[in-house]
């Protein structure tokens, strides 16, 4: 059974999601929904208490959904309640908001974008750049995050090919490709940045995008060229894909004066650019 995981977008609220291809259908956060739903500082307690309840009233919704792991706010992959559509339809009934219509709209729509997806893939891409536009990011950066996407997906093809699964290795290796050019882990580059559950990428600069892209396309034509047979010597491949990475960010910042690798963030950039707008 695949399951490939994402971030769907309501109203600018992330709500993870996990689309199960063998069933054809989207497994989401419950507690996201309900965040959306409640603007409450601790979801997670809400759907405690509101699971409990629905449990003692008999609810079969709440009795056949089930916990599947997901990305949380640590960055850790941890188990979750989820729920297919059908049940978050019922779900969401028990949850008094004006946003209950709207949500029911919006999952319909990402369902059936979904399956289109899979008859014509480039419409994925066209999702994105629309959730992109949305948020408010400029045409230059959506232009670099794509080709990020399509770097990075090169790069995970090529270690799959060397015999690598996704999960733990994949993460460890990322690590160690932005440890070499960014001189920052993964986990130390998003503290740096002020963020949380939020992707690291969303909140990069040109700058930091196109350097990053360098890293691991350099890794994936290192790999592709000689063939690690083992996680130790793909480990090797990517710091050597990082520190080619690591010389074009020393080069620039000598000729900039500036750093590359810095704390700002999407929020602020998008908050920036509303403001000149405004001006």
């Amino acid at each position: 059974m695949t399951k490939n995981s994402t971030i769907q977008l309501f109203e600018s609220n992330q709500v993870r999601s996990l689309w199960n291809e063998a069933e054809e259908k989207w497994y989401i956060s419950i507690v996201d929904v309900v965040a959306v739903f409640t603007n409450s500082i601790d979801p997670n307690a809400y759907w405690r208490k509101l699971k409990q309840r629905l449990k003692e009233e008999g609810n079969e919704t709440v009795t056949n959904c089930h916990g599947l792991k997901m990305k949380a706010i640590d960055g850790k992959m941890r188990i979750t309640d989820v729920a297919d559509t059908e049940q978050l339809f019922r779900l969401i009934q028990s949850i008094p908001s004006p946003k209950a219509e709207p949500f029911k709209l919006w999952l319909a729509k990402v369902a059936a974008e979904r399956l289109d997806e899979i008859q014509d893939p480039e419409l994925s891409i066209d999702r994105a750049l629309e959730n992109y536009t949305h948020l408010g990011y400029s045409e230059n950066w959506i232009n670099q995050r794509l080709k990020s996407i399509e770097v990075r997906k090169d790069l995970t093809d090529e270690w799959k090919k060397r015999g690598l699964k996704e999960g733990p290795a994949f993460a460890t290796l990322t690590d160690i490709i932005t440890k070499a050019w960014a001189g920052k882990t993964t986990k130390e580059y998003k503290i740096l940045k002020g963020l949380k559950k939020e992707n690291l990428r969303d909140n990069m600069t040109n700058t930091e995008l196109i350097l990053n892209m360098l890293a691991e396309a350099s890794t994936k034509d290192i790999s592709a060229a000689t063939l690690p047979g083992t996680f130790e010597e793909s480990k090797k491949v990517a710091q050597q894909g990082g520190n080619v990475a690591k010389v074009a960010l020393k080069e620039l910042e000598a000729k900039t004066g500036k750093k590359v690798v810095t704390a700002i963030n999407a929020k602020e950039v998008l908050k920036l650019a509303a403001t000149k707008t405004k001006q």
